[in-house]
């Protein structure tokens, strides 16, 4: 049965022969659309690298890393968690298993977890074991750490809040699952007293942090169509936050932003399709398609700015921006560098040529990349 096979894939992927928009956002994929060839361009923007560094390999899966003030925490399958500053390990561990997803952190504490759904936590002073904690299925997104505790996502969609300081589990929260969906590497969210989940079936939940209740939902898509496949309409990656504002895109579904302080309401919403994830900042919501078209959206009424469509199939990663530059990565592990203002190419960098399945990150003036090769690179536009 098709329910069955789902739990064998990793990522935001679905194992179906023969339709072009899961092909398109499944990095295992034998078929499908071949990648666009690169377009050259006269580059306009000076590119400097930081620092690289080197972590294990991430297999089937994806790791993430966290960037807390300078330190950059990372993981990889084999179970090496490090703590990298300007790119030096200042330390580095292996845990007693092999890992499938991280990294939450924060100033105190690491946190990864495992196919089997253990929750190793650490500390992130000198990566020493804290506690270890079950949860009901396997950890695919990486934990979110925050004051309040550490919340995990499980596969089965179930969400838990454990003690920051002993593991012990605070509450839990699930809702029912259909039958066919996407995996999903998107970890929660922390914004004032809740957290914020995306759930198959197009729902963005905020639960409040006290005790796990569902205080409001907004609904990003509405699963349609005449079979389970047409009716795939998921939130696999992050929402984002920016004041009163969060946004948030499904798989077949729309891109939506909410009003936080209004219970939810809705700002504005469009039809749209993602995996990959987006970008906000004061004017722009920046966000990848299913194909590996990126958009600029008018952050206040969704309006379209502009659209770079020579990227397509060349599984496009969700977007960052900063300092007016949009940079994405593919799945040749080649860093691409767009104009806010137009979406025009103004610069490129190739890393290890393995895929990055995560979307780009911030850190300091630069921006972060984690390939499923393990490599680890903070590069500046100029």
């Amino acid at each position: 049965m098709v329910r069955r096979l789902l739990p064998m894939l990793a990522a935001a992927s679905l194992l179906v022969a023969g339709c072009s928009a899961l092909d398109a956002i499944n990095p295992f994929a034998s078929s499908g659309p071949k990648m666009a060839p690169l377009v050259k361009f006269e580059p306009t923007v000076n590119l400097r690298e930081l620092w690289t560094a080197s972590v294990g390999k991430a297999g089937n899966y994806t790791f993430t890393p966290a960037v807390v003030g300078n330190a950059v925490y990372v993981a990889a399958r084999n179970g090496t968690v490090s703590k990298l500053v300007d790119g030096r390990a200042e330390w580095s561990i292996r845990a007693e298993q092999e890992l499938s997803a991280g990294v939450g952190a924060d100033s105190r504490l690491v946190v990864v977890g495992t196919a089997k759904g253990d929750v190793l936590a650490f500390s992130a002073a000198d990566g020493q074991p804290q506690w270890t904690a079950r949860v009901t299925s396997e950890v695919l997104a990486a934990p979110a750490v925050g004051r309040d505790g550490v919340v995990v996502k499980s596969g089965d969609n179930r969400v838990v809040l454990l003690d920051t300081a002993s593991g012990a589990r605070k509450w839990i929260y699930q809702r029912s699952t259909p039958s066919l969906a996407l995996r999903s590497t998107a970890p929660p969210v922390f914004a004032d007293r809740f957290v914020f989940v995306g759930f198959p079936g197009g729902k963005l939940v905020a639960l409040a942090l006290e005790n796990g209740a569902p205080v409001w939902e907004a609904p990003v898509a509405s699963p349609k169509g005449a079979t389970e496949l047409d009716r795939v309409a998921d939130i696999v990656s992050v929402p984002v936050i920016d004041g009163r504002m969060i946004c948030a895109v499904a798989f077949q579904g729309r891109v939506a932003c909410f009003d936080m302080s209004q219970g939810g309401s809705l700002l504005w919403g469009r039809d749209f399709s993602s995996a990959s994830g987006l970008a906000l900042d004061n004017r722009f919501l920046f966000v990848t398609d299913e194909r590996g078209a990126v958009h600029a959206l008018d952050r206040n009424t969704g309006g379209s700015v502009w659209k770079q469509d020579k990227l397509l199939h060349r599984r496009v990663s969700g977007p960052a921006v900063q300092r007016g530059v949009v940079a994405v990565a593919d799945g040749e592990g080649i860093i691409h560098f767009l104009s806010r203002e137009d979406g025009s190419f103004v610069a490129r960098l190739k890393t290890d040529g393995a895929p990055v399945r995560t979307p780009v990150q911030t850190i300091g003036s630069g921006f972060l990349v984690q390939t499923t090769g393990g490599s680890v690179s903070a590069i500046e536009a100029q």
